[in-house]
């Protein structure tokens, strides 16, 4: 099995590179079996009838990718928490749950997002709980499309201006959440972006992974082949011109 994980491009019009960026990792993975977005592909999203230019876009370039015959599994961030079925639908692909347990490199693996595993941020995880709730995002989506943008996009400042006033550790995974999560799904590997704190951490016996973020100078991913895991950094330039190195 031969598969890519990645998360937090946070794909806007804003970040031309990082989208040129994607396009030149699809057009160059030619034999992967399945691409995995573990959240926040996109930076804010307001439903899955966007229309915008960057939306369709990025629907083209992944069911082009989808129909060479590499399946694609798409998860919610904290940031695309709209993302939902026609989305998936619309390029082939098939929208992962909140916490998803797949074999990984011969193992049973929990993949997800990795905001719920920060609980120290109690204000996060309560807002968390708001826009994920039924009633709410029912609510949202009888909206018009561009006032749900607007919301997407005073989410989002909200967001940016909490996080610079909020200590760093809170900002990361709690460790008793991870070791909960981990005997619940009963497996000893777990996958998560969010944090944006590329790395490999032993726990206990097993491992947690986490992915990169992609910014206009550098991009991550978790590469599969077999039963073998590396998690890989690339040079992000103009025209997309990408150069992997591995970073430990």
């Amino acid at each position: 099995m031969h598969r890519l994980f990645i998360s937090d491009l946070h794909l806007s019009e804003d970040t031309p590179a990082i989208e040129a960026a994607l396009v030149a990792l699809l057009a160059r993975e030619k034999e992967l079996d399945a691409l995995i977005i573990l959240g926040d592909f996109f930076e804010a999203w307001g439903g899955d009838d966007d229309d915008a230019p960057l939306a369709d876009r990025v629907r083209s370039q992944l069911l082009a990718f989808s129909r060479r015959g590499c399946e694609i599994f798409v998860a919610r961030g904290n940031r695309d928490f709209m993302l939902g079925e026609q989305f998936a639908s619309d390029i082939d692909g098939i929208l992962l749950q909140d916490e998803t347990v797949m074999e990984v490199a011969g193992r049973p693996t929990l993949l997800l997002h990795g905001d719920t595993l920060c609980t120290d941020d109690v204000d996060y995880q309560q807002f968390r709980t708001l826009v994920h709730d039924p009633a709410w995002q029912t609510e949202m989506m009888a909206k018009p499309l561009e006032a749900r943008r607007e919301l997407a996009r005073q989410l989002r400042e909200i967001s940016v201006d909490a996080a610079s006033n909020k200590p760093e550790d809170i900002m990361d995974v709690n460790q008793a959440a991870v070791e909960q999560r981990l005997q619940a799904a009963s497996v000893d590997r777990i996958v998560h972006g969010h944090t944006h704190r590329p790395a490999r951490h032993a726990v206990g016996s097993g491992e947690r992974i986490v992915l990169g973020d992609w910014t206009t100078e550098k991009g991550w991913y978790l590469r599969e082949r077999g039963n073998d895991l590396s998690l890989d950094s690339f040079t992000i330039r103009c025209g997309a011109h990408m150069e992997p190195r591995y970073e430990t």
